[in-house]
């Protein structure tokens, strides 16, 4: 006679004599509890507060469910662990731990959770420059900006001698109508081109911009914004602008002449470049040819272009073959041959641009910044601004909780996998929230070191002193 199964109620493979049998019915669980130590990294640099203070509310205080606050970490938190889309918010509105972050258990209204869902991240999400009738919530573009810029000055406990912010312009394809989208023959594909600026792993601007520009096009403009606010902080620190070739344009090295800040750029190669390595590539095949190894040569040299520079610049050269066949590279810098030998210079300082590549990975496949999938450029710059502060929360809980560990060099999506995605039993009494989570956890001491770490840092930023 056939028994009678539960639609919810799952049957395996028995193990040992024993029934396998699976069920929804474990009540208050969760798959994302080490998501407590993203808010104790909130609480350490007050990324949240910070962040909502930059929109303005002028909805009915008293028809308000889901204030500013809660609405941007709830986006912001989701994003860090893994939710890209807002329909996700539909469930993750009725999961504890996102309640918990949010600081808040229970809605004022019996027909809403405590956080919010799809539609109501939506609105603020489309919030325009100025409220609206309908669009009650707007944001302040200028505020936002600076703030990623304020969180890398105050993570440094003193000012240090020198600095290097590395540009770069990447594709975002786009696959709808996109306001602003242009077809990049490079890239070969519909897309935006925004450009990010770093400092090591801190992320200091993204911007968008159409794709109809040249790379380097609104530089000028974003780097005398953000060394403008560096030096108010750090008035005698050394800057030093590092790029590709997208970015040796006659504007930026001018700029960064006239104010004292010092650049490195990838030059573009051509015959006249060339032909100033000859004598060095022809040394480098031959002696290639004689040990079968790649060989590289280096020079240095005063140069200009015919048209599109007013001065001279230094030009540092490498000469390699490789391969049986030549592959000459070029940089142009303001420092001089005193400050840095040109092997060192093209080697050590402007081979270790590449590592700026890695963060953008981390911004676009571990965080979803390439997600611009509203109508407007204003929406999707938005959008990308929310990306962003994903990634600040996570370099800082990297920086703060996770120095000297094993995942002191991990990536967004690594530190999300082995530390955030934690099952657990959320028990709420009237005296505490108890977060049980796995006991098998194969990273629960390096877990439980970062939140030592992180509510120290915490509780220093709280305390009057």
């Amino acid at each position: 006679m056939p028994t009678e199964c539960s639609p919810d109620f799952f049957g395996f493979e028995p193990v040992e004599g024993r029934e396998v049998v699976a069920a929804f019915d474990g009540g208050a669980i969760t798959s994302d509890a080490g998501a407590l130590l993203l808010g104790a990294t909130d609480r350490a640099i007050r990324l949240m507060d910070r962040f909502a203070s930059c929109f303005h509310d002028e909805r009915r205080p008293e028809l308000i469910e889901h204030e500013v606050a809660t609405l941007v970490g709830q986006r912001v938190f989701g994003i860090a662990l893994g939710y890209e889309d807002l329909n996700d918010h539909d469930d993750l509105r009725h999961d504890p731990m996102m309640a918990v972050l949010a600081g808040k258990l229970e809605a004022r209204r019996e027909d809403c959770a405590p956080v919010a869902g799809k539609s109501t991240l939506n609105r603020l999400e489309l919030s325009k420059l100025e409220p609206t009738r309908y669009h009650k919530i707007s944001h302040n573009p200028v505020a936002i900006k600076k703030l990623p810029v304020e969180l890398f000055l105050e993570a440094h406990e003193r000012a240090p001698k020198q600095i290097i912010l590395d540009l770069d312009a990447t594709d975002d394809p786009l696959h709808g109508q996109q306001e602003g989208r242009f077809f990049h023959g490079y890239y070969d594909c519909y897309c935006y081109l925004p450009l990010y600026v770093f400092c090591g792993r801190h992320l200091l601007a993204a911007k968008l911009r159409g794709a109809d520009i040249d790379a380097a096009a609104g530089s000028v403009q974003e780097v005398a914004r953000i060394i403008a606010q560096i030096r108010r902080w750090w008035p005698r620190v050394r800057i030093l602008l590092r790029a590709d070739s997208g970015f040796a344009r006659d504007d930026l090295m001018a700029w960064c002449e006239a104010n004292g800040v010092d650049f490195l750029f990838g030059l573009a190669k051509n015959e006249r470049l060339i032909a100033e390595i000859k004598t060095e590539l022809e040394r480098a095949a031959t002696k290639s040819r004689r040990t079968g190894r790649p060989e590289r040569r280096f020079k240095d040299f005063m140069w200009t272009t015919r048209n599109s520079w007013d001065r001279r610049r230094r030009v540092v050269a490498k000469a390699e073959w490789t391969q049986g066949e030549a592959n000459p590279r070029f940089v142009v810098t303001s420092l001089t041959r005193d400050e840095c030998k040109a092997k060192h210079l093209y080697e050590k300082v402007y081979c270790a641009r590449g590592d700026m590549e890695n963060r953008i990975k981390e911004c676009q496949l571990d965080l979803y910044a390439d997600r611009t999938s509203t109508a407007t450029m204003r929406a999707n710059q938005l959008r990308l601004w929310f990306y962003s502060m994903a990634y600040v929360l996570l370099c800082a809980t990297r920086r703060i909780g996770l120095h000297d560990t094993e995942f002191a060099k991990a990536t967004c999506g690594t530190i999300r996998l082995k530390l955030l995605k934690i099952g657990a039993l959320v028990h709420v009494s009237v005296r505490r929230i108890k977060v049980a989570m796995a006991s098998g956890c194969p990273a629960a001491q390096v877990w439980g070191l970062a939140a030592t770490r992180l509510g120290a840092a915490a509780n220093a930023r709280a305390s009057p002193g």
